[in-house]
């Protein structure tokens, strides 16, 4: 029986999105995601070590009867968030911005933590936090 994780194993993230070739521009300009690889209907991206599979909505397959992928339908309604945690969260607001990030509110000081919300062209929450002191 082989062990579960393994230091050898890697972790991707897979994000539904209505357009893939917008998505994966959005990805590389304004969070410096570089593509690995496209094929088909999906895309390869590397951030921050991290692995993000860009791909279209689509039915059900012999191995996932009964999923359908899809993109968000409803920006407000989240079950999952990417979230980059920060040394400098206003600093990285400006950054953001200037690259065409679109904020639901400026960075807001929690006390324990300055954060800020946006989402990418199709409703995905992404989150950058940063811990003072």
């Amino acid at each position: 029986m082989s062990a579960f994780p393994t230091e050898d194993m890697e972790l991707t993230r897979l994000l539904v999105v209505t357009d893939v070739g917008r998505s994966r521009q959005w990805y590389e300009r304004v969070l410096g995601a570089t593509v690995e690889r496209e094929y088909g209907s999906a895309c390869v991206l590397r951030l921050l070590g991290s692995w993000l599979l860009l791909v279209t909505g689509g039915g059900p397959t012999e191995d996932k009867p009964t999923v359908t992928f899809a993109a968000p339908d409803d920006p407000d309604r989240v079950s999952a968030e990417l979230i980059f945690r920060v040394p400098d969260c206003r600093g990285a607001y400006e950054t953001l911005r200037a690259r065409g990030a679109e904020f639901l509110t400026p960075p807001v000081d929690r006390g324990y933590e300055v954060r800020a919300f946006f989402r990418d062209p199709d409703g995905h929450l992404f989150e950058i936090s940063e811990v003072p002191g």
